[in-house]
């Protein structure tokens, strides 16, 4: 460094953070799974989690979640650590967060809100922040008074990205027109969505959607099959906005790859509903590759929470689903997972990171597209040479007879290309001999 030369740094301070959890009884391993992805989505925010406090209750007390009592112990733990907010590993009531806010003084937060939090740091797209927008502001409306207080001390942070920074004078007036106007333009992008998925479903192209867990390898999985280079970190909600490839597949056939939105336990309602034209691309797809982080310590029920949205989503899931245990090159021995092969008969393993078992996996999904498809015999005239090939893209050409004025071609094609398809059943004149 040159004399007298000054070098600048950008100091960015973490919040502390004290996260509060119910322990129900009988339930102290389903507790700390959830306190421990707690403290995850808290390092994700951008949040140093100082302490934990835990009450053991059978529900929530309605007017400070943790019972009065022990809200004034959290104000005493909060001053002793030095914390600048609380985390509840629970979605708070309008009248929980004003009487916590009034007896602790400091910020707090929700998992909901935490979890929108993270998703307005990784939206990128118009779209995804559109999306982000509609659902913190949807979320804020009601809470208005509980967050009056702690919103006016505040300059930044956790909590308060995106809408959160609009000035505290907003009232719902001004909010409610602005959700207007997001679901108007949402609306609008969700028809541009669908002449999309038209054209692809045209196409004749399968659709394959990745989906599964947060964090358990979804886009580097996506990045292994297309050769793309989406952007993946071990981190929850690593990516947000959906991301649609080109790829093959067993035999070189081609296929369409679509990254989605990770899934997480207690996902806000209110992102659900700003997701949805989103999570069409769910509801489109052919086949469903659900990856699970085999690597995981709760992988099985990360496994039961993917499949309860899904549920709501598509409700026959289970008939395109090809479960993708992930991640066995960090797995010692994998023949203590034996059981997983008896109990999930439709699974492959592999590693999306060093390729191990991708091969299989795609026999798999090819296989399995094949049970949405039929065999049907056409009669092309020569000026369809278009479809001809759609056929031999989409499909699989099993004979060809060439004829004076037609080919007759017997393929084995999806539903909907054989539906495109029907008007070509029938000879269209008398049938000559091949030529």
């Amino acid at each position: 460094m040159l004399l007298g030369q000054k070098e600048l740094f950008t100091v960015v301070q973490m919040e502390r953070a004290i996260l509060v959890g119910l322990e129900h009884p009988g339930c102290r391993e389903l507790y700390e799974t959830a306190m421990a992805e707690l403290a995850l989505l808290a390092q994700t925010a951008g949040a140093q989690v100082a302490a934990v406090l835990t009450q053991k209750r059978a529900a929530p007390d309605a007017a400070f979640y943790i019972g009065e009592g022990k809200a004034g112990e959290l104000a005493d733990e909060a001053s002793k650590h030095e914390a600048d907010m609380v985390i509840f590993n629970d979605e708070l009531s309008p009248t929980q967060v004003r009487n916590l806010d009034r007896l602790i003084g400091l910020k707090i937060t929700d998992r909901t809100t935490l979890i929108l939090d993270i998703f307005a740091q990784r939206a990128h797209s118009r779209d995804g922040k559109l999306q982000v927008e509609l659902a913190q502001l949807q979320y804020m409306l009601p809470r208005l008074t509980g967050l009056r207080n702690q919103l006016s001390r505040l300059g930044g942070g956790i909590g308060t990205r995106g809408p959160g920074e609009t000035k505290l004078e907003s009232d719902r007036r001004v909010i409610r027109r602005r959700i207007g106007e997001l679901k108007r333009e949402i609306a609008s992008l969700r028809r541009h969505r669908s002449l999309h998925r038209q054209r692809r479903h045209k196409s004749g192209i399968p659709l394959i959607s990745l989906v599964g867990y947060t964090n358990a390898g979804k886009s580097t999985l996506l990045n292994t099959l297309t050769g793309s280079d989406l952007y993946t970190e071990d981190k929850l909600f690593a990516t947000l906005d959906p991301s649609v490839r080109r790829g093959t597949i067993s035999a070189g056939r081609r296929v369409l790859f679509a990254d989605t939105v990770g899934f997480i336990h207690h996902l806000p309602k209110t992102l659900e509903t700003a997701f949805r034209a989103t999570l069409e691309e769910i509801s489109a797809a052919d086949l469903l590759l659900h990856v699970v982080d085999l690597n995981h310590a709760d992988f099985l029920n990360q496994v039961a929470v993917v499949r309860e949205h899904l549920k709501r989503i598509v409700p026959d899931y289970h008939l395109r689903e090809l479960l993708v245990f992930n991640k066995i090159d960090l797995c010692h021995d994998l023949r203590g997972f034996g059981y997983l092969e008896r109990e999930f008969p439709r699974s492959c393993f592999i590693s999306a990171r060093t390729g191990l078992g991708l091969e299989s996996m795609k026999q798999a999904a090819a296989a399995l597209l094949e049970e949405g498809f039929q065999e049907i015999k056409v009669y092309l005239p020569y000026r369809e040479s278009a479809l001809y090939q759609q056929i031999q893209r989409c499909g699989n050409v099993l004979a060809v007879d060439y004829h004076s004025a037609y080919q007759t071609v017997v393929a084995r094609v999806d539903r909907a290309t054989a539906a495109r398809l029907h008007s070509f059943t029938k000879i269209p004149q008398s049938e000559s001999d091949p030529v």
